[in-house]
């Protein structure tokens, strides 16, 4: 289990903060060249029953598994979800792009290769914000529309250098700001789980990553997380989320929006998956300063795995999961969720509830006076942009002219409250418990602490339920641990969406035009859902 000094982060953070204000950019100028994660055993899982008839109802540790044991291959790994893209993208629009050719050449290469790991063949989605060596990478922007990287982001290169094929990028809020739509608004992506109503909010921004491993259109994905991005389309998917501490992955080649809320991380289909994902995504990278010089990253595929004496499950670590005041009051659907998920939790030998307080100030050193200083962090490596044509911005213009505005004295003053906050948080919530439930992402995201989001129920319209668990500096073994228990002992995380209805005549395999009738989000709708 992973234990680190507070003050030492506390410190971290302000270097961190210092680096963005000297006006750091997340963008790097070499690729990196590292090799392969090393992965346990417990990173394979024998398939339930069920899972044997429809690969992709298999988890990744499932699938990792037949794999490995010669029961399927990565080409019909990859083939399997290329008929289920073909017949339900039309209605889901998750992609920007498809890319069927290239996966099926690299599954056809992963047949022949030696065995690499738990990743070996696995088809995986991409947001479209992470740099893709050869192939268009637009983060759904006016700005990146015509952009071809020259190399892999470090994040996809380490899982492609673990054996993971890449399927496609998918769609996104424009430069990251919201659910997805096109540049100037256009409603795209849609919840898997009700796919003929696009008013019903699919999370974002990581939004088409979410859609796809719902909908089994890709056995797992990447997201990023400023403001929940990772976490908001995973409660609102019935997905397994990680947001890692800031550092744990490389942001080289990924498409910035904050320098020091910025987090790339999965989104999977159950603990045991997300561990396998950030286990080959984390790590040391010298082309992003954040990476360097932080704690090893611990056995998390181990951390994931349940633990039991005899049939008796049991926490891997004593655990405190701290309470927040009104975290599960009122008689609400999400209410009776979270009140039903202390319970079974609460039954868990090893783990034991405790109410913790909130921190001095709370809403003030939360709420938007201070949370809007990273607007001109977003606003600075775009400043000649914003100088030349405001319409490259589409609809999410409106935030990066606030941050270009925002003084410099405010921006100092809100470093400064964040490093209280962040102080406030590790000794006055984490002296009474080692990790806590939220209602939100915030301040998580603000700090660089862990989170992790994860299903606990469904309203009566059939809508999934999520929840958040925070956890302390690098502490995602922790958190990877209570939700591995959690998920041992109910099944919300086995459901799947039904398929959604196929138009007649849908065109498969491309990347999905926009449709006119899902609505629009504004420039002031945009300003207000802004992570």
């Amino acid at each position: 289990m992973t234990t680190v000094d507070r003050r030492a982060f506390l410190a971290r953070t302000a270097a961190v903060a210092a680096v963005a204000a000297a006006g750091a950019s997340a963008i790097p100028g070499v690729a990196w060249a590292g090799g392969a994660a090393r992965f346990g055993a417990g990173a394979y899982v024998r398939p339930r029953p069920e899972a044997f008839a429809d690969p992709t109802e298999l988890t990744l540790a499932e699938a990792a598994w037949m794999i490995k044991n010669g029961k399927l291959s990565p080409a019909e790994l990859v083939e399997a979800y290329l008929a289920r893209i073909g017949a339900y993208e039309p209605a889901y629009q998750a992609f920007n792009t498809v890319l069927a050719d290239q996966a099926r050449a690299a599954a056809k290469a992963a047949g022949r290769r030696k065995h690499t790991g738990p990743l070996h063949g696995i088809p995986l989605a991409i947001k479209d914000n992470y740099w893709t060596a050869g192939v268009r990478t637009t983060a759904n922007s006016y700005l990146f529309q015509d952009f071809v990287p020259p190399y892999d982001a470090t994040a996809v290169a380490r899982l492609k250098a673990n054996g993971a094929i890449v399927l496609g990028k998918t769609q996104m809020g424009p430069l990251a700001t919201t659910r997805a739509t096109t540049p100037d608004g256009r409603v795209t992506t849609v919840n898997a789980w009700t796919p003929t109503i696009p008013g019903t909010d699919p999370g974002g921004s990581s939004t088409g990553t979410a859609t796809s491993v719902a909908g089994r259109m890709a056995t797992s994905g990447t997201g990023t997380q400023t403001g929940g991005s990772i976490t908001a389309p995973s409660n609102a998917q019935n997905l397994t989320g990680l947001k890692p501490t800031m550092g744990r992955v490389s942001l080289a080649g990924i498409i910035p929006l904050s320098y020091t809320r910025d987090h790339p991380g999965p989104l999977a289909r159950d603990a045991k998956d997300a561990a396998i994902m950030l286990t080959a995504m984390a790590g040391e990278d010298p082309a992003d300063p954040r990476t360097q010089g932080l704690p090893r990253v611990p056995d998390l595929i181990e951390a994931a795995t349940p633990v039991y004496s005899g049939r008796r499950l049991r926490a891997r670590w004593s655990t405190r999961v701290g309470v927040l005041p009104g975290y599960a009051d009122g008689t609400s659907a999400t209410a009776l969720a979270r009140q039903a998920f202390l319970s079974t939790v609460d039954k868990i030998d090893g783990v034991r509830l405790v109410d913790v307080p909130l921190p001095d100030e709370w809403d003030l050193l939360t709420g938007n006076a201070f949370n809007n200083v990273r607007l001109p962090e977003r606003s600075e490596p775009f400043m000649p942009y914003l100088r030349t044509d405001l319409r490259g911005f589409g609809v999410s213009v409106t935030g990066w002219l606030q941050g270009a505005l925002l003084g410099a004295n405010e921006f100092i003053t809100g470093q400064r409250a964040k490093l209280l906050l962040l102080e406030r948080v590790l000794d006055q919530i984490f002296d009474h418990c080692d990790v806590v439930v939220q209602t939100g992402p915030v301040p998580f995201d603000i700090l660089g602490l862990p989170e992790i989001g994860f299903p606990i129920g469904f309203t009566p319209a059939g809508v999934p339920i999520g929840t958040i668990l925070g956890g302390e500096p690098y502490a995602e073994d922790r958190l990877l641990s209570v939700v591995a228990a959690y998920q041992a002992v109910t099944d919300w995380h086995w459901r799947r969406p039904p398929n959604p209805p196929v138009a007649a005549g849908a065109s498969a395999l491309r990347s999905a035009a926009p449709a006119e009738d899902r609505g629009r989000l504004t420039a002031e709708d945009v300003a207000a859902q802004m992570q």
